[in-house]
């Protein structure tokens, strides 16, 4: 439970997590600036629709987001060069269905990586050009296979 306390702008906290009267009112003084950022930096930003006074986030989640990710890309591979082409035809199963199966993971695969990529950039990842950089170069493979499918699909 938090009171005011003499009318004087301080605050008193009644739980036991309360460590001291903290003014309730910032001033330009005391506004956290944005950080100094590159202009590669800035470039990615603006790319992935991060706004510049964005605080970062915890890095818990984008851990998760990332195994997610590639795991998706992974199973898509999978599929893509194992199960389908390979083991569903040769037990008589599933002939001309790889295309309907692999469009929508290999899709949902882009939008996990796009996530992980810009989850990395919100919590400000000391490696998030290093992640960035495989998620591009995974998200480029699964692209081009969605590309190869959809051609596929339309003949």
């Amino acid at each position: 439970m938090v009171r005011s306390v003499g009318g004087g702008g301080w605050w008193v906290a009644s739980s036991p997590a309360y460590h001291g009267p903290m003014e309730h009112t910032a001033t330009a003084d005391t506004a956290v600036a944005a950080p100094e950022r590159s202009a590669a930096d800035a470039f990615m930003r603006r790319l992935l629709r991060i706004p510049d006074q964005q605080p970062a986030i915890d890095e818990s989640e984008t851990h998760r987001i990332f195994s997610t990710s590639i795991f998706l890309s992974a199973l898509r591979c999978l599929l893509t060069y194992i199960l389908l082409p390979i083991v569903l035809p040769a037990i008589g199963v599933a002939k001309g269905v790889g295309p309907w199966i692999g469009i929508p993971v290999g899709v949902l695969a882009l939008v996990f990586d796009y996530l992980g990529i810009r989850r990395f950039w919100l919590a400000d990842h000391h490696q998030r050009w290093a992640f960035t950089a495989l998620y591009a170069a995974v998200g480029g493979m699964v692209l081009a296979l969605v590309i190869g499918d959809v051609v596929t699909a339309l003949h």
